[in-house]
């Protein structure tokens, strides 16, 4: 259960961002009287996008979901590394779902509109599970470290309050970061044109559209993104660094083999996640193509969260035996 203090962390950024919303709405940022954007998408073979990301969609849901049931109901994975899984299950029930309902829709829709409140909402709440989903990743890179190199001392190192506090702590980092980067965006004002490249309200193509030098804001995303990847990224890096060192020294193969298998999955969520953040948001949006811009986001945004259950599930014995001990109980319960 989180603290108290921390949850009251949690309520007041959140309430500081609520004021910056209806501050922004009622100041001269957004005077030109833009009330509503057109989101672009996709132009072409629509009902087909359409039931593909709705099959993606719909594995999404159903396999985090399942993931997160699992954990709950099996006690052999009430460990740490299952208690961040569930998390980074829960993650990714929440970003995919701030942004592919609205692009579901839109694919069926002839009018593809948001409001500009919607828009800086949908914007928000992206940040928010995106930027945590980065941290958790690290925290559970962490986690692997300890359980590999200082095993002695993982029960002591990793207890229940350690880990709610290193969760806390992702989702803090991910609402102080979606906060800066939608009171920046408060400053933009927009005059002219009111399409946006893009199947979502992400910064880059707001920033192409508005009548205000967006140079502040996107120094901000490029210092502010670039800071999180690299200290998530180093944390990762300096882990997986001693992860290696103590595998390589351990005497048995087996003992490499169960080592390298419980690290596997991790590293592929990993590479699948910063891999493709690293290609959105490497260099500023000015010098980017849009439309492969939209092919990184959608890998981003609707096919990585419909993966990582794939993957540690395929991936992960400790996973499927649970899967195994759930079917049985449920057979024999039938009989």
């Amino acid at each position: 259960m989180t603290p108290d203090p921390v949850s009251s962390a949690i309520s007041n950024l959140q309430k500081l961002i609520h004021d910056l919303l209806l501050t922004g709405s009622m100041s001269g940022g957004n005077h030109s009287g833009v009330t509503e954007f057109v989101l672009l998408g996709f132009t072409h073979l629509q009902e087909l996008l359409f039931m593909i990301f709705l099959l993606i969609y719909i594995t999404t849901l159903v396999g985090n979901l399942g993931m997160i049931v699992l954990i709950r109901t099996d006690p052999q994975l009430h460990t740490s590394m299952y208690f961040f899984l569930s998390h980074l299950s829960f993650l990714d029930i929440c970003y995919s779902s701030s942004v592919t309902p609205k692009l579901l829709s839109d694919l069926l829709a002839s009018r593809k509109v948001i409001s500009h409140s919607a828009c800086l909402a949908q914007f928000y709440f992206y940040a928010v599970f995106a930027t945590t989903e980065c941290y958790l990743l690290a925290v559970m890179a962490y986690d692997r470290y300890v359980a590999i190199c200082s095993p002695l001392l993982y029960v002591i190192s990793m207890s229940s309050r350690v880990c709610a506090w290193l969760v806390t702590g992702s989702y803090l980092a991910g609402v102080l970061n979606a906060t800066i980067h939608t009171g920046v965006a408060l400053r933009l004002s927009f005059c002219g044109p009111n399409v946006i490249n893009h199947f979502y309200c992400e910064g880059p193509p707001l920033y192409a559209i508005s009548c205000t030098d967006p140079t502040i804001n996107e120094v901000v995303m490029f210092v502010v993104v670039g800071f999180n990847l690299l200290v998530t990224s180093l944390t990762i890096l300096i882990s997986y660094t001693y992860i290696l060192a103590t595998v390589l020294r351990m005497p048995s193969a087996a003992g490499k083999h169960k080592a390298f298998s419980t690290c596997a999955s991790h590293l592929a969520a990993v590479t699948l996640f910063y891999g493709s953040a690293t290609s959105m948001y490497s260099r500023p949006s000015s010098r980017h193509s849009q439309d492969l811009d939209k092919v990184a986001s959608v890998f981003y945004t609707v096919v990585t969260p419909m993966l990582n259950p794939l993957i540690y599930s395929l991936r992960n014995k400790e996973v499927k035996d649970a899967l195994g001990r759930v079917m049985e109980r449920k057979n024999s319960s039938d009989r």
